[in-house]
């Protein structure tokens, strides 16, 4: 009969979460994981299989995380262009907030792994789909209501959207404050 597990295996996979979304994948070493999730070695690779493991668990939790908030954002009766920049600001702003300056964990990745990790490529291509979904929904609402301007592409309307974003997340990395990415939130929104 094994030992009974002496942590949660949910609150270490947020807190690997963090670690990676703070460090990136190659800068974390399991021995860092070890010291931050304060469980052993052993632990770490019984119960996940190792860091990488550990990373897809994390990348996977931040992408549900992501999922869940903008959809609560994109589902209320306000005007569609004030929940596109909630929306916006929300993928964006919060990163501007942060003072460690993580960005967005799932276009840290893509820029980290680049096209050579094909789990990582699927996971954050699936999430900038979902993004690029939900932002086409609301324009097609906008189209409906009248707050976009008629006979727009709306598919190509919410890739500028979602580009527009995942611009900002890299910058959020370097920049010292909200201004410049609220004026290109702002001027983006001002196009549609």
């Amino acid at each position: 009969m094994g030992r009974p597990k002496e942590f949660d295996p949910e609150a270490a996979v947020e807190q690997a979460m963090r670690v990676f979304w703070r460090q990136g994948y190659a800068a974390t070493t399991p021995q860092h994981l070890v010291d931050t999730l304060h469980i052993g070695k052993g632990s770490l690779y019984n119960a996940f299989g190792g860091k990488r493991q550990l990373f897809d668990l994390a990348l996977r939790r931040y992408l549900d995380q992501q999922a869940l908030a903008m959809k609560a954002l994109t589902e209320d009766s306000s005007p569609v262009k004030e929940r596109l920049r909630k929306a916006l600001c929300f993928l964006t702003e919060i990163d501007a907030s942060d003072p460690e300056r993580r960005g967005c964990l799932a276009t840290n990745s893509v820029v980290e792994f680049g096209c050579t990790d094909e789990t990582v490529a699927t996971l954050a291509r699936g999430h900038f789909d979902r993004i690029e979904s939900t932002l086409q929904a609301l324009i097609d609402d906008g189209l409906r209501t009248g707050e976009i301007q008629p006979g727009r592409d709306t598919k190509a309307l919410a890739s500028m959207l979602l580009n527009t974003v995942t611009g900002i997340q890299v910058l959020t990395r370097i920049e010292p404050g909200p201004d410049r990415l609220l004026r290109a939130i702002d001027a983006t929104i001002d196009l549609l």
